[in-house]
């Protein structure tokens, strides 16, 4: 199927009528030249009040000489577990004003899990193998989700009213996060687009 076509069907859809009964967003992120962004954090806030939900939990494991996931996206105030379940030893960390935090050489469930209170982004990086990185997205709402293969993402959203949409990819160029005001109303999806300016691909970066 030739790409703009397949892209074509993917937005179709993404934006066909909605089952009888939800009320939230859709959402579609491609780049400049529209291709697809998988991995995309999308969160959604409410205009003028603050969100409430509790915190919950996440794991990012190592494994293969990797993170898995490579994008993570949590509550403030959520717990991350660093599993790892390689046969070598790992010593993670990260520099990120967000949350800067050191584990030492330790192999299995060794490492303790680190509770993410401020909102931002952290980059995570290992001090023994340097192609390890990932990212954690750290929002003020309990709205929020990463696109799929087909930079296609829903969520749902508990009433009526006026929400600000956001998105954020890890290579982004200066990192923007650019956002959308959507009205959504009762038993509907509202539904956005986004085109982010994207950094180029290295061969060999986490992503590729």
């Amino acid at each position: 199927m030739p790409g703009c076509l397949r892209r074509n069907v993917v937005v179709s859809f993404l934006f066909a009528p909605a089952v009888a009964g939800a009320t939230g967003v859709a959402v579609q992120v491609q780049d400049a030249t529209g291709k697809v962004l998988p991995d995309t954090v999308i969160y959604i806030e409410a205009e003028g009040g603050a969100a409430t939900g509790k915190p919950g939990t996440a794991l990012i494991e190592q494994k293969g000489l990797k993170f898995l996931p490579l994008v993570t996206v949590v509550q403030t105030g959520a717990m991350i577990n660093f599993p790892n379940n390689d046969k070598v030893r790992h010593h993670i960390y990260s520099f990120s004003p967000a949350h800067k935090f050191d584990q030492k050489l330790y192999s299995g469930q060794a490492a303790s899990p680190q509770v993410f209170d401020k909102a931002g982004t952290v980059v995570l990086g290992c001090n023994i193998h340097d192609k390890m990185i990932a990212y954690i997205k750290v929002v003020d709402t309990p709205y929020f989700a990463k696109t799929d293969g087909a930079g296609a993402v829903r969520i749902d959203l508990p009433a009526a009213g006026k929400y600000v949409v956001k998105a954020w990819h890890y290579n982004t160029v200066g990192g923007a996060t650019p956002e959308q005001v959507l009205t959504v109303k009762i038993g509907e999806l509202a539904t956005a687009i986004f085109k982010l300016p994207m950094k180029p691909i290295v061969v060999g970066d986490p992503g590729t």
